[in-house]
Order: structure tokens, then sequence, then C-alpha cells
């Protein structure tokens, strides 16, 4: 089984021309007729299915500022509507789970937002955008928020490394930040998105070894490339989560097989692509 941790739901019209730009720059093809053919819930059920992806995370996004805005009502009822598509006879495959994006610059009540968010779409997690709304991981405004996601059980998601979008401030991006909040908040499980890509690779795998609760995410990162990133992968493989970081990453078969054909052992890919993520769902 397949765990895809990592997919944006944002439409053409959710993102700013500069993000559609550059992905249009970068994909062979029509781009806009090619997500708003696959983003309809009978379409990215489908295109799940046929990817061999059993259940994938959908992420919310609110950064104005720098990518767009695919806000947490649409996130939650467009998942809803992916859910509700009866499962094939093999069983439950294609689901998508919506976690939520809560910016600080624009929500006053953090915790309330978020309790409200799981309440009305059974939201189940968050994931935090330092460097596309312009705040430091570890500020301590930040803390309430990390607080109700500890209590709620529910695990978070931290954009770590670079970005090539407009506005994106990279000094918010080390993955070293999360250090405090990691001490701070013993039992909110942290996943690193992107890993510290590509100058903080050393750092996230540091945090990883360091923190019981801090993991590390690998979307965005060429699959057959990781051992030369990371090339103590298998010592780490019970703390490193797949995504693909669709549609930045189209292909989702050709990824997952070029994880399938890394040298590590079969446990530790089994790990990678699904245990490790369940475990952290609480499936």
């Amino acid at each position: 089984m397949i765990i895809d941790f990592h997919i944006h739901l944002s439409l053409p019209e959710h993102e700013l021309p500069s993000v559609m730009e550059w992905m249009r720059g970068n994909f062979q093809g029509d781009l806009d007729a090619y997500l708003k053919q696959i983003l309809t819930p009978q379409g990215i059920r489908r295109y799940l299915q046929e990817n061999d992806i059993d259940l994938a995370v959908g992420l919310a996004e609110v950064s104005p500022v720098t990518t767009g805005v695919a806000d947490n009502d649409y996130t939650g009822k467009f998942c809803a509507e992916i859910n509700r598509i009866a499962d094939p006879a093999s069983g439950p495959r294609g689901r998508v789970l919506p976690f939520a994006s809560i910016n600080p610059y624009i929500v006053n009540d953090l915790p309330a937002e978020l309790e409200r968010l799981v309440e009305e779409y059974d939201f189940k997690g968050i994931k935090v955008y330092p460097p596309y709304q312009h705040h430091y991981v570890n500020d301590p405004r930040m803390y309430p928020l990390y607080a109700k996601v500890q209590e709620l059980g529910l695990p978070m998601m931290v954009h770590t490394g670079s970005s090539v979008f407009k506005g994106a401030r990279i000094k918010y991006g080390d993955p070293l930040l999360l250090d405090d909040v990691a001490i701070d908040f013993p039992n909110l499980n942290i996943l690193m998105c992107h890993s510290g890509r590509p100058f903080w690779y050393e750092q996230a795998f540091w945090m990883a070894r360091r923190h019981e609760n801090v993991y590390m995410e690998v979307s965005g990162l060429p699959a057959k490339y990781l051992l030369d990133y990371f090339p103590r992968l298998e010592e780490l493989a019970h703390k490193v989560i797949y995504g693909s970081d669709w549609p930045g990453n189209p292909d989702l078969k050709r990824n997952v097989e070029a994880i399938r054909a890394l040298p590590i052992s079969d446990e530790a890919k089994q790990k990678i692509l699904h245990d490790n993520a369940a475990r952290i769902l609480k499936l």
C-alpha cells in the first residue's frame, strides 16, 4: 500500500499568476486543462487509483503574498466530496485527507480556527508555511496553535528549505528552527516537508535523529537521488515519509518506482511508502 503525504488541491484560479507561469514553464502540455480535468472529486479519485495511491494528504494553502489561496473551506468540502465516492470492490483506495493552512497574519484566534475545521470538515492535520507566510516556525505567537494541534493528536507538516516562488523568504525555512518546537511540544509529530531542500539536508537528517517526534518528508525531491542527499537513509527509514508534491511532480508512478529501485531493504521501502505515514495518521 502507498500513502502520498503531500498533494496540492489548488486550481489555476487559486494560484498567483507568477506561480502558474512557473508551473506552465515546467509542464509538458496544457497544465490548466490537466488540473481542471483531475481536480474534480471523480477525477482525483480515479487518478490516485490509477497510480496505485491508496491514500493521499490534500493540502490547503493560504499564502496570498507568495503563492495564492486554496482556502480551508474549499479544501474540506472538496475532500469530503472525494471521499463520498464509492470505493472499488478491492477496498478503499484513492481517498484524500484534508490538512489545514492557518495564516497568522489573517486569523487572530489560531486554535479556535483549527478546532472549527476539525469539527466541520474532519481535518486530519495542518501544514505550516513559514517561508510563504513570513514568520519563524518558533515564533511564540504560533505556540497556541501548536498546543491545540498537540491536544487534538494531529500531525503538523512544516515547509522547510527553499522555494522557487517569488516572495518566499528562505531564511524562515531552516529545519533547525524546529528544535525549539520539538522540545516544547514533545507529543506533537512534526514532518519536515522537503527535508531542508537543497542546502539543509544534513540539518534535517540531524533533527530527525535528535527528536523522536520529528520526521523527514521527502516531497519534491527526485526519489532516485535520495541516497545522494541522505547516504544513511536506511538507518533512519523509520523516520522518513513519502510525498509527491503533485502537481509539481506529476508522474506519481515513476516517483514511487524510483523509491522501490533504491538499494535499500524492502522493509525500509515499506516504511517510507506506507507504514510511517499510517502510524502518524493513526490508521
